[in-house]
């Protein structure tokens, strides 16, 4: 099949009469449908390129329909843009695309509104504004504003970006004339996700009526610390704050200095969904692509969020800025998902072959990307932890019931950050009822929860690999960069009875793991939980060829997992309450610390021929032809873990494998990426000499080839940076070097110190070399 993106520069020529006759030939099958922002409004009306699109569907059966938005700018869609089977029956393609590369085509969920400021009071402008229906999003000059809230926003706050106890209590509630309309956010007691509630009336003890909750698959109840309230007149107290009072058609906003709110552009959010390919497994949509576009300003959909997944912790919306709904063959490519209030893009349902490649995804306020199947292709399905069923109820035959589940889909080449803004119960890429899902070379950091997330084990297959993932479950707990259950069929909320059961049937086990899945050759990091966490039952796992950063690879419960050759840093394997008869294997990996076991009684098929720092860190029950000693890494300060030859653990049968291919591929998404942090702590140990304190930083002079080589520098010249307290005022990082202090060039530590502490001035600047870049910060 020839993929639409061949087609793009030959309908730039098409539209600009420099067509080939070969252009001509290839091109006589296509029928161009040119969007325009000229002749429009403010508002294009999707509702007519729909019209368009079924028009010349019917007038040309057999032809490619190319979608071209031919002018830079927004697009604002009225309604949700559904392509249906009829649409695209395989009989020929559609492609959406922009015409030139260069030119940023945005399709936007919202709505531009014309507004008339006035200066109210306390620095707050108010407007008129008559909607029949209020908003969840504002955007000033495409920037997202704050709707008002308390505590006020706080970009360094680990929870919400700001959290308070009070934030409910009967004193702040009696300040609030009408709250209703308000919404509370709260994190799970157990911070295993999140929880939304609109704010229905005020009791008169002053404690809020509420409607919602549930949005956690595991009800336990809102955190007593961690919640706040938003959309509440009386809380609009600082700038970029804002509140639309729908009763009285008044929009407040307190703008930042500087804001010229005459000539500036405003934007409120208004649609979930742009586009939506709708389709079934009788009649898919066949051969949609869509590339190139930048999707912004759709709705949040945090009170949506019901649907429970199986027995995972998660509910979902199922829907997404871009839909995939009944489709083959379809796909995503080289797009933008910038700000949009829910998960950027949904597979759902049935879907074959679906790609989603190349994109930029971040700042969503619900997932990146989901694969989720549909619960009527689970055989015995329950839908909440505590739930259970007898064995003579169990439907025994393995693998799915029905086709309604995406199989053979890709997620490759993605940058994903900054996701979960609203929801907490959410992943960078999440898998539900799915089959032979491929998820490789993204690079995922800055979430709330996993960075990857698999919610059961149906029905396995996957390959997870070659992913960069870092910065995670940063304002929830008990979980893992890579995390994933295995509350299947056989799985029994009570240990006694699951223990039982599966020792009388083991083959119940894999009814629903029918296919291994690989997760191999990722680099993982974690600092509030497991780089890699295998919870609840995860069974039918091979693992082998990752760096884990920080926080360790633990396995719970489960059967038949093979974890080989990795490399765990900074920390070691964490088994937790396993099987007799598990049928684990731990072997030929690297740890950095004795193994750290919960309630284990059996040790699995074999764990041995591992490699531990040292003698102290040998497990007494396993491990009989273990080594231990230095690992002996090429370039730890550069992120290199392969060993030298001298190495114990290639002894041990450990295998060096590559660490340059994790992550994002694309040029243009590598230069936007952040970088994984190496860990600090592994470096200290590596380093010749102790460090200094300087104000709370380590640091200390570079003094041998090696640091000289993992620096990256020409000489011994500069001071190494070992590591960083938080709120230091530099930024700088573990690993850096600095080389000059405003002007003066810094040689060795006693320069730095002399510098730094003479008259108690500090230089506004300092030059250092970071990953071979020379930066001034």
């Amino acid at each position: 099949m020839k993929t639409f993106s061949s087609y793009m520069l030959l309908l730039a020529a098409l539209l600009s009469s420099r067509v080939t006759s070969a252009q001509e030939q290839v091109l006589k099958n296509t029928i161009l449908v040119q969007v325009g922002t000229k002749n429009h409004g403010n508002v294009y009306t999707s509702t007519n390129l729909q019209q368009a699109l079924v028009q010349q569907r019917a007038q040309h059966p057999d032809k490619n329909l190319s979608v071209v938005f031919t002018e830079p700018g927004t697009y604002y869609f009225d309604t949700t843009l559904v392509i249906t089977s009829t649409l695209a029956n395989g009989e020929g393609h559609i492609l959406f695309s922009k015409l030139h590369p260069e030119d940023k085509v945005t399709l936007s969920g919202g709505r531009p509104i014309q507004v008339k400021w006035s200066l109210w009071k306390n620095g707050i402008y108010k407007a008129t504004l008559d909607l029949p229906y209020t908003f969840d999003q504002l955007y000033i000059n495409d920037e997202l504003q704050i709707r008002a809230r308390y505590p006020n926003y706080d970009s360094s706050a680990r929870h919400y970006n700001g959290s308070a106890a009070d934030a409910l209590s009967p004193e702040r509630i009696k300040t609030w004339r009408h709250p209703e309309g308000g919404y509370v956010h709260a994190l799970h007691k157990g911070e295993w996700g999140g929880y939304h509630y609109r704010i229905k009336g005020v009791n008169s003890d002053y404690t809020l009526q509420l409607e919602g909750g549930y949005q956690n698959n595991r009800q336990m109840g809102m955190h007593a610390q961690h919640r706040f309230v938003e959309n509440i007149f009386e809380e609009l107290d600082t700038v970029r704050e804002w509140y639309y009072d729908q009763p009285h058609k008044t929009l407040y906003y307190k703008p930042a200095p500087g804001t010229r709110l005459s000539s500036a552009r405003v934007v409120i959010s208004r649609l979930p969904t742009v586009i939506a390919l709708k389709g079934t497994a009788e009649s898919p949509v066949r051969n949609v692509e869509i590339t190139g576009l930048r999707f912004a300003h759709t709705a949040p959909t945090f009170m949506d969020t019901r649907e429970p997944l199986l027995r995972s912790d998660w509910t979902i919306y199922r829907g997404g800025t871009v839909l995939l709904d009944g489709t083959e063959n379809c796909s995503i490519k080289a797009c933008e998902f910038d700000h949009n209030g829910g998960n950027a893009v949904f597979v759902s349902n049935y879907n074959r072959h679906a790609q989603i490649s190349g994109c930029h995804i971040h700042d969503a306020g619900g997932s990146g990307i989901c694969f989720v199947g549909n619960p009527d292709a689970v055989r015995s399905p329950l839908f909440e932890y505590n739930q259970s069923q007898p064995l003579a109820s169990i439907d025994t035959v393995p693998g799915p019931k029905t086709s309604h589940y995406p199989d053979s889909c890709t997620a490759y080449d993605n940058l994903i950050y900054r996701t979960g803004t609203i929801e907490k119960q959410t992943a960078g890429v999440q898998l539900s009822m799915a089959m032979n899902i491929t998820v490789s070379h993204n690079t995922i950091y800055d979430v709330p929860r996993a960075g990857i997330n698999v919610s059961e084990g149906t029905w396995g297959g996957h390959e997870i690999a070659y992913n960069d993932v870092f910065n995670t479950v940063l304002e929830t707990g008990d979980h893992g960069a890579f995390n994933s259950w295995g509350r299947d069929r056989y799985w029994h909320p009570n240990r006694q009875t699951m223990d039982s059961l599966v020792a009388a049937h083991p083959w119940l086990i894999r009814l629903d793991a029918i296919h291994t899945i690989r997760l191999h050759d990722n680099r993982f990091r974690c600092d509030h939980g497991w780089d890699i966490d295998l919870d609840d039952g995860s069974s039918n796992y091979h693992i082998y060829n990752n760096v884990c950063l920080n926080g360790g690879l633990k396995l719970r419960e489960g059967f038949y997992r093979t974890v080989e050759n990795n490399v765990i840093l900074n920390n070691s394997f964490h088994p937790h309450v396993w099987f007799a008869n598990s049928h684990d294997v731990f072997r030929h990996n690297l740890v950095t610390a004795a193994y750290k076991p919960i309630g284990i009684k059996y040790w699995g098929d074999e764990i041995d021929y591992n490699c531990f720092p040292d003698s102290a860190a040998m497990p007494p029950l396993t491990d009989k032809h273990s080594l231990a000693g230095s690992p002996g890494f090429v370039n730890p300060l550069g992120g290199d873990y392969r060993v030298i030859p001298s190495s114990p653990a290639l002894r041990t049968g450990f295998r060096n494998f590559p660490m340059d291919n994790f992550g994002v591929v694309s040029p243009q998404l590598r230069r936007l990426a952040k970088k994984a942090p190496l860990p600090v702590l592994a470096q200290q140990h590596l380093l010749s000499s102790a460090t200094t304190n300087w104000s709370g930083a380590g640091i200390k002079n570079i003094e041998t080839l090696g640091e000289r080589s993992a620096a990256g520098l020409p000489d011994n010249n500069g001071v190494y940076v070992v590591s960083v307290p938080a709120g230091f005022r530099y930024r700088l990082q573990a690993g850096d070097v600095i080389l000059k202090a405003g002007t003066t060039p810094v040689h060795n530590v006693a320069a730095l110190l002399e510098i730094t502490t003479r008259g108690n001035s500090w230089p506004v600047h300092l030059t250092i070399f970071r990953n071979q870049q020379q930066l001034v910060i």
